[in-house]
Parts: structure tokens; C-alpha cells; sequence
């Protein structure tokens, strides 16, 4: 696959010690009905063998950007990935879930029909248990159907200079980010076409790992 100049979507990847599951992420970005896209991968200082699996998909397709970076968090990978991507919309895949094939061209229809939406997100298909810690009452677990789900974002470059980039939180750092968007008043848009698949099935997971401290 050749190299993109100016791809129509940057897919930024953040990964930390996920070799077990990472391969299935990037096969799934590979397997798109829609080509004009970049894969920019942030590996977030792990020390498993995360990199060895990155490297053939690296070494093979010119579209994939590998970056090694020390532990910093998810909000400032997702950041670097930003900064490093071309692309006219910025999204996202996390790591330990996938994309179905028609994932990009089903989103890249909604935005050249309605090139007015700045943010674009929605549209999961959930594998595993669906609800998760509040992020204002942790305690107590709600649906996912009720949450905003980063990986599902698709956002205009320029936003970024507009309202500022993901912040260095804990948790919730993509709810942080909507509600930024949604209280300046930009154009959102919700799809109910599910082609993001969020394993939940991960026990590693963020969600997870504070789901086990509220039980």
C-alpha cells in the first residue's frame, strides 16, 4: 500500500503492552473498504513485545507511522498522535478493539454529504459487559449506551486549535473533550451505524481495571 500524502482520515492508535490483542486492531484497519487513510501508532512506553508485532505491519505498509514514547498517559498519546497525523479527520481506534470493513466508508459518506459536522461519533457494537463507572459518581456503573466513546470520534483538524486538545485526566478524558465541543457550540453529530467494536472483554482494560474498585 503506498503512502498517502494528504489521507481523508488519520487513525490514531494508542497502545500500552497489548501485544496479545493489538494485531487484530491493525488487521482490522488493513481489511477497510476505504483506502485513503493513515495509521499513526503511539506506543505509550511498553515493555512487552507490542513493538514486534507493530513492526511487521510497519516494515509492510508505507500508511502506518510507529512512535515510541515514555509512560504518559492516554490523553497525551492520543495527543502526540494528533500532532504527528495529516489527515483532514482525526479518529481513533483503541488498541484491543476493531473496526468492521465499512467502519471509514460508512463515516466518510456522513461527512461528504454534511461537511458542517465538526465531530462526528457513535455507532458501537459492544462485545462484553456493557456498563462502566460513572465519571461523576463512580460508585455507581451505567450503561455504555449512556456514555460518549472516544474511539468513535471523528474530528475536524482545526477543532484542535478551536478548543484545545484531549487533557491529562484520569478517566474520561473523550467526555471531557464532547463537552468542550458541545458548550462552544460546534456542529455534533451522532450515526447509529455500528461498525466500532469495543471488546470489553479486556481485563486490562481502563474501564475495567475501575469497574473492579467500585465492585
Amino acid at each position: 500500500m503506498n503512502t498517502i500524502l494528504d489521507p481523508f482520515f488519520s487513525v490514531i492508535i494508542t497502545t500500552f503492552n497489548r501485544k496479545n490483542v493489538i494485531r487484530r486492531a491493525l488487521k482490522s484497519l488493513l481489511n477497510q473498504d476505504f483506502k485513503e487513510w493513515e495509521a499513526v501508532i503511539v506506543d505509550d512506553g511498553s515493555k512487552d513485545n507490542t513493538f514486534e508485532i507493530i513492526k511487521q505491519f510497519v516494515e509492510e505498509f508505507n500508511n502506518f507511522k510507529y512512535i515510541y514514547q515514555k509512560n504518559k498517559g492516554l490523553p497525551n498519546a492520543r495527543n502526540t498522535g494528533i500532532m504527528l497525523s495529516n489527515g483532514n479527520y482525526i479518529s481513533f481506534l483503541d488498541s484491543d478493539d476493531e473496526f468492521k470493513e465499512n467502519h471509514l466508508s460508512s463515516r466518510y459518506n456522513i461527512l461528504l454529504n454534511h461537511p458542517q459536522i465538526d465531530l462526528l461519533h457513535g455507532g458501537v457494537e459492544i462485545i462484553g459487559d456493557a456498563f462502566v463507572p460513572d465519571k461523576n459518581n463512580p460508585s455507581r456503573l451505567i450503561h455504555l449506551d449512556e456514555c460518549i466513546i472516544g474511539g468513535t470520534f471523528f474530528i475536524k483538524r482545526d477543532l484542535f486549535q478551536k478548543v484545545g486538545y484531549f487533557r491529562n485526566i484520569h478517566y474520561a478524558d473523550d467526555t471531557d473533550f464532547f463537552e468542550r465541543v458541545e458548550k462552544s457550540g460546534f456542529n455534533i453529530f451522532k450515526t447509529h451505524i455500528k461498525t466500532y467494536v469495543y471488546h470489553r472483554d479486556s481485563p486490562d482494560s481502563m474501564c475495567n481495571i475501575l469497574k473492579s474498585r467500585v465492585k
